[in-house]
């Protein structure tokens, strides 16, 4: 990462759209972005918005849903950051292990700790999320990271 500095806000009933439209704008599904669980944040670069990322949780499982980085700030390590600043949210939230399906970023999440693992290993909470069971294809790659304990 190239040290970007990202504040994580939760997404406001305003913001709502913006994150739908980067969803959108990216192929990835928005469809229940104003009904689902999931708690959609906003990730900032000072005044400008950088990206997005959701998180749903059940318990101590987590899904980590809709990480997108708008595309004139990609490079910067917004991606990183996003995704850290999200993984804190969700340990102060419980969450001891997060989930997420991809079908581009495998690569990257890999690289931030992200260990492959069936679809059907995943927990059933977790599978029955909106998510995992309608919007995202079959042939995504699921995914799971442990998440450090912050104490």
């Amino acid at each position: 990462m190239s040290g970007a500095t990202l504040t994580l806000r939760r997404a406001d009933e305003r913001e709502l759209a913006y994150v739908e439209s980067l969803l959108d704008a990216n192929g990835l599904p928005s469809a229940d972005v104003r009904t689902a669980p999931a708690q959609f944040y906003v990730g900032y670069a000072g005044d400008e918005r950088v990206g997005i990322g959701g998180l749903e949780s059940d318990g101590t499982d987590g899904l980590l849903r809709s990480v997108v980085v708008e595309q004139s700030a990609r490079g910067n390590g917004f991606g990183t950051a996003l995704c850290d600043a999200l993984e804190r949210r969700a340990r102060a939230d419980g969450v001891e292990t997060l989930y997420l399906l991809t079908t581009t970023a495998a690569d990257f999440f890999s690289d931030l700790g992200y260990a492959e693992l069936e679809r059907a290993d995943a927990p059933a909470p977790i599978r029955a999320t909106t998510e995992f069971d309608e919007l995202c294809p079959a042939s995504a790659t699921c995914m799971r990271k442990q998440l450090p304990d912050q104490r």
